[in-house]
């Protein structure tokens, strides 16, 4: 009978060890479910659960950037999505992260330009960042690195102590404007970005176009961003092109990850770049050439996989 029990026991291990290894969970910190880090972060979780075995991967619904470097640093998430400036601030314990210290986080590859869209409706009466005195602005959701950029160059002309700050969902903030509970919403994604489509097919839409000398301004006190220009007809109501910030969105983990593992994640991923373009027009924007631009150091996994594609 003992001898029974011990075998049971044993078996009953065995069982367990086997459960856990096939439940390797991977969760992929993305942002509101409006937001493109959402669709590509769950088109990165399909590319994983396809082509790693033993893996179920996820992608979760967060307050973006900030949040996600904080959960990935803490373990709680194993992959996140993050703006190069907020990821490069948690890295050294800058910006939102003075107050907690640097965390330890590492890059594992550039994905793609984002660009801080402000949008209102036209005619009534916003032309420029100066008329937002007053006004009801959805910045983004708490904690996110829209609500931090757009914060920035608020300031940088000199509006941001005199309006009325909303802290809401990209999908929240359309709606908000749709039904006239603000007056104007931040997106900060890839362009054209869903909730922003969404917004521009219920009501005529308007960009507020930022001038050069301003960006510039912010560039010069934070170095990671870079001036851009949103075409005309990137959405249906962009009628002539639009001056915008890009802080380009970086896929990044725990410095602590094991580096066979995350090897092994970002050889799923660009060994199938085919599939994981088809989830959105940005996508086809991840590159195996441009991946290692990354504002801080690549994880040494990741750098192991690039350092052997390029040597083929």
């Amino acid at each position: 009978m003992k001898k029974n029990i011990l075998l049971a026991t044993a078996l009953a291990a065995a069982l367990t060890s086997t459960f856990s290894l096939a439940a390797d969970r991977i969760s992929i910190g993305t942002g509101g479910t409006g937001g493109l880090f959402y669709v590509i972060g769950a088109g990165v979780a399909e590319t994983l659960n396809k082509h790693l075995d033993d893996t179920t991967a996820r992608a979760e619904v967060t307050g973006a950037s900030v949040e996600n470097n904080h959960r990935v640093a803490a373990g709680q998430m194993t992959l996140g999505l993050s703006s190069s400036s907020t990821l490069f601030e948690a890295k050294n314990g800058q910006g939102p992260f003075e107050k907690t210290g640097a965390l330890d986080v590492a890059a594992i590859s550039y994905l793609y330009p984002a660009v801080l869209q402000i949008a209102t409706i036209d005619n009534n009466g916003i032309n420029s960042f100066k008329d937002l005195v007053g006004k009801r602005v959805s910045m983004g959701p708490p904690g996110s690195n829209a609500a931090v950029i757009a914060t920035r160059l608020l300031e940088e002309y000199g509006v941001y102590g005199v309006i009325v700050p909303r802290f809401l969902s990209y999908t929240e903030g359309v709606k908000a404007l749709v039904n006239g509970q603000v007056d104007a919403t931040v997106v900060l994604a890839g362009a054209p970005t869903s909730s922003l489509i969404d917004l521009d097919s219920q009501v005529d839409m308007k960009l507020l176009s930022a001038d050069e000398d301003k960006v510039n301004n912010m560039i010069k006190k934070y170095p990671f961003y870079q001036v851009a220009q949103l075409k005309e007809g990137t959405y249906p109501d962009v009628k002539q092109p639009v001056t915008v910030i890009n802080d380009p969105a970086i896929l990044f983990t725990s410095g602590k990850e094991d580096q066979t593992k995350v090897y092994n994640i970002t050889n799923a991923i660009f060994s199938h770049l085919d599939e994981l373009s088809q989830v959105h027009p940005q996508a086809k924007s991840i590159q195996l050439d441009t991946a290692p631009n990354t504002p801080i150091a690549l994880h040494p996994g990741a750098q192991k996989y690039f350092d052997q594609a390029k040597a083929n």
